[in-house]
């Protein structure tokens, strides 16, 4: 289990986190979000004894990570997939961290079969793509067989076959009862990946709970209708001053249900082929959630 309690952390005087607290629970994949300048590398280097904190505690297991009897077979992280010696081999890169922690060469060699490196073993990694990087990186996080595991971003660089590899691992060491705790800016695929969710912004908790719960608070996002009679139908919801978007030859209609809908329809003499909503996304409740805590934000066409 991953706790902060209280934890804040200040750069002279810049606050990158403040006074923040949340749980990660053995068994379950966390997902941890937030805008760029959020606070969210601050937080994992903290989690990790990277930096110290100005205020609170991290606790991995129950102890600060400067505690841990045995750090790698306690807790495995990705934090930079291109940390690495590049004249080294993947294979002499992961004996090495094998040795000054009392484990067995052959562990090397598991940890690259599981990643599917075995067959470049002996290459070196400084040749290795950005992908075949964030592969070793996995592995090197996985070298202890720790019961808590930390990433980000472990997907960047990965092809679709391997951004599915990934998930399906995530879910398979939760399932072992492992704590999980992965960031990621890729919001489909954390969608698909995280039970729960830790969600940040200004350096401060915006959420903690599950998935569900997250993409439930958000709602619908409106309501789709086709029609074969578009101009009447776009006519009546321009005279309404009802928004809403046109997406392949269907309206996407926002800020007004289904019923009214099918009301403004009839009225305007316009047939309706579909009238459904559409349920809410990750994405959709993110932006919603996380809009007025982005640090930095694109202006909008005039």
């Amino acid at each position: 289990m991953l706790e902060a309690t209280g934890l804040s952390k200040s750069y002279g005087g810049t606050v990158a986190v403040r006074d923040l607290t949340f749980t990660a629970r053995a068994g379950r994949v966390t997902g941890f979000l937030g805008p760029n300048g959020a606070g969210k590398s601050t937080t994992m280097r903290l989690l990790l004894g990277l930096d110290a904190p100005t205020a609170g505690t991290a606790h991995i297991e129950g102890k600060p990570y400067r505690q841990l009897s045995d750090p790698l077979r306690t807790v495995g992280a990705l934090l930079d997939a291109t940390w690495r010696h590049p004249g080294r081999s993947a294979r002499q890169h992961l004996r090495f961290l094998a040795a000054t922690n009392g484990l067995p060469d052959r562990r090397a060699d598991e940890v690259l079969e599981l990643v599917g490196l075995s067959a470049v073993a002996r290459k070196r990694a400084g040749t290795f793509s950005l992908g075949m990087l964030q592969r070793l990186g996995i592995a090197t996080a996985l070298l202890g067989d720790p019961r808590v595991l930390l990433f980000d971003e472990p997907v960047n660089g990965l092809d679709p076959e391997g951004v599915q590899w990934v998930r399906q691992l995530l879910h398979g060491l939760a399932e072992e009862g492992r704590t999980v705790f992965v960031s990621s800016h890729l919001l489909p695929e954390m969608e698909q990946t995280a039970q729960d969710l830790v969600v940040i912004g200004r350096g401060q908790l915006i959420y903690q709970g599950t998935m569900a719960e997250f993409v439930a608070r958000a709602g619908s996002r409106g309501v789709r209708v086709r029609t074969p009679h578009a101009e009447a139908l776009r006519n009546a919801l321009t005279r309404q001053r009802v928004v809403f978007t046109e997406d392949s030859g269907a309206f996407l209609v926002s800020e007004m249900d289904s019923d009214a809908i099918g009301e403004l329809a009839y009225a305007a003499g316009a047939t309706l082929h579909e009238l459904s909503p559409l349920a809410g996304s990750l994405e959709h409740a993110y932006l919603e959630l996380t809009g007025q805590a982005a640090e930095f934000t694109s202006g909008g066409a005039r």
